[in-house]
This record gives C-alpha cells, structure tokens and sequence, in this order.
C-alpha cells in the first residue's frame, strides 16, 4: 500500500487588518474589570479635580477675557480679550512680583524641600522607640496650628520691645531690631515660620518610604564593613530618591505659588518691596478692589506657567533618572 505523498502547496499566512486584534480588546476589558474596586476609589477624586479645579479654570479664563460685571453676569459682560493680560505683563510691579515669589519659593526649595529628609533621616537613625515617637509627635503638631496662630507666635517673638529675640540681642550688647518691619529679614522669616510648621508632617512621607527598604541590604552592608555614613549613602538615600523626585517635580510646578494667607498676615506696606508675592497682589486687585477680571487673568497666567514647569520638570527627571510623574 503506497502512501500518499503531503502536500507541499506552502500555506499563506493571512495578515490580520491593522487595529482589528480582537484579543487587545478583550485584554483590555478584563484589565478594566479587574481594576473596577481602583477605579471606583478615584471617581470621587476625580469628580472633585473636575468640579473644584477644571471647571473653575475655565470659568476663570472667560472671566479674564471679559470685562466681567456681576450685575451683566458672565455672559453679558463685554469681550476685551487679553487686555488683563497685557495690563499685568506691563505693570511696574510685574518683575517685584515675579522676584519676591521666585525668591521665597528658592527659599522654600533650599530649605524648606530638605529639612523634611533631614529629619526623617535623622529619626531613621534613633534607637529609642519611644524617644523616636516622641521626637516625631513634637515636630507633627505644629501643622494643626492655625497660621494666625502661627504668625501671631512670630510676631510676639520678634517683637522689638518685648520679644525674645530682641531680648537676648540686647542682653548681647548689640541694638534691638525691628524684624517685620525690615524688608531684608522677610524671606527668611517667612521661610523658616513654614518651615517650622510643616517639616514633622512632611517627614511622614519619607519615613513611610524609609520602611520600604529592605533591612537586609543593612546586614550585608555590615557584614561587609560598612559604617552608618556609606548606608546612608548607598542604601538609605537611594531607596527614598524616587519618592524625593517625585515630590520635587510637584514642588516645582508651584514655583509661582506662594500661600498667601501668612504673607497677609505678616506683612505690611513697609516691606511690600520683598514680602509682596502674585497671590497677595491678586488678592488686593481682586478680592479688595473688585477687580475679578483682572486677578482671574493673573491666576490663568500662573497656572499656565506652572503646567509649563512641571512639565519640563518631569521631561528632565524621565531623562535623567528612572522616575517621573508619566
């Protein structure tokens, strides 16, 4: 019984039309059902950045668009297009604004960006349990400090008759000082109060990041005879840097934000040349003298400026490091 030969006719292989892969989309279906319980905890996230920040955005650029009235409403308000804008970009103030946010949020950037790590660095190293929980509950609560409360603390300290400041300078020898009403002394007023507010609570990041490295890469260290300086450096810094960069990437794209309800509480027209920011100029133009279009445009401008930043920022941190934003 001869066998049949098989056949050699050769077998085509049929291309499947480009974007018609049914098995992609049954993935991704099975990907958004399994993330269903994920999605559902974001939707309310969600709906508060689109009700309490995008929306009001577009509301704030019709607004700087127009010469709004409340009488006329949004829509009867007259069209004058960039004019707001043009205004503040030729303002004699413009580049005192832009100095004295840029200067303040250096400050903060220098300072007030390290001292969380440095705590929490330094916490990290303490034996003591209970020493440590201590420490921490300490430089905690003053973030639930209300900052009236806060700037009154400061002014009563730098206070040139009764003060504690002033009281140990001249204890010294050496002339009383009239702090707050010094425009030099500002900046570094105000960034060591913010400073002295919120380090203990944003060291809770860090210290939540430093219980994520693993303590055996601290064993081998030691067994290879490596002091506390090298883990530091080898082990503990390179650990928490990816929560670093992204906590710097968000820092920097509020470089033209500076909170001004502190400033408005500690300033006052003798150093409105250092302590005078964007915020606490849109907040006369707009909220004292009415003038909404106006301050809507200087908020537009600045959050434009700060999509650009963080932007760049995250462009820059995906180039050069394995951590970003997206």
């Amino acid at each position: 019984m001869q066998n049949t030969p098989a056949s050699t006719t050769p077998k085509v292989k049929l291309n499947k039309a480009p974007g018609k892969n049914p098995n992609k989309k049954s993935r991704k279906w099975k990907s958004l059902k399994y993330s269903y319980p994920l999605l559902l905890m974001f939707f309310p996230v969600f709906v508060y950045y689109l009700v309490f920040r995008y929306i009001p955005l577009i509301g704030a650029f019709i607004i700087s668009i127009k010469k709004y009235q409340p009488a006329l409403g949004l829509i009867g308000s007259k069209w004058v297009g960039f004019e707001y804008f043009q205004q503040f970009l030729n303002s004699v103030f413009f580049w005192r604004l832009i100095r004295n946010t840029l200067a303040i949020n250096f400050f903060q950037l220098l300072l007030g960006f390290t001292a969380p790590i440095i705590l929490a660095l330094l916490l990290n190293e303490l034996g003591s349990s209970k020493f440590k929980r201590l420490v921490q509950s300490v430089t905690y609560l003053p973030n639930f400090i209300s900052s009236v409360v806060v700037v009154g603390i400061v002014v009563v300290f730098l206070s040139p008759t009764t003060g504690l400041v002033n009281s140990v300078i001249s204890r010294l020898g050496m002339e009383k000082v009239n702090f707050l009403t010094e425009p030099s002394y500002f900046w570094l007023i105000y960034t060591f109060m913010v400073i002295w507010q919120t380090t203990g609570y944003n060291a809770i990041i860090y210290l939540a990041s430093l219980t994520g490295i693993s303590p055996e890469l601290y064993e081998a260290s030691n067994i290879d005879g490596a002091g506390r300086w090298k883990q530091l450096w080898h082990i503990t810094l390179p650990g928490i840097s990816p929560t670093i960069v992204i906590l710097l990437l968000i820092r920097l794209g509020n470089l033209l934000e500076v909170g001004y309800e502190s400033i408005i509480l500690l300033y006052n027209p003798s150093v409105y040349s250092t302590a005078d920011v964007i915020s606490t100029y849109v907040y006369r133009r707009g909220i004292l003298n009415g003038d909404y279009s106006f301050a809507s445009a200087v908020g537009f401008f600045q959050s434009v400026i700060a999509l650009i930043l963080i932007i760049a920022a995250n462009k820059l941190a995906k180039k050069y490091t394995d951590t970003s934003l997206w």
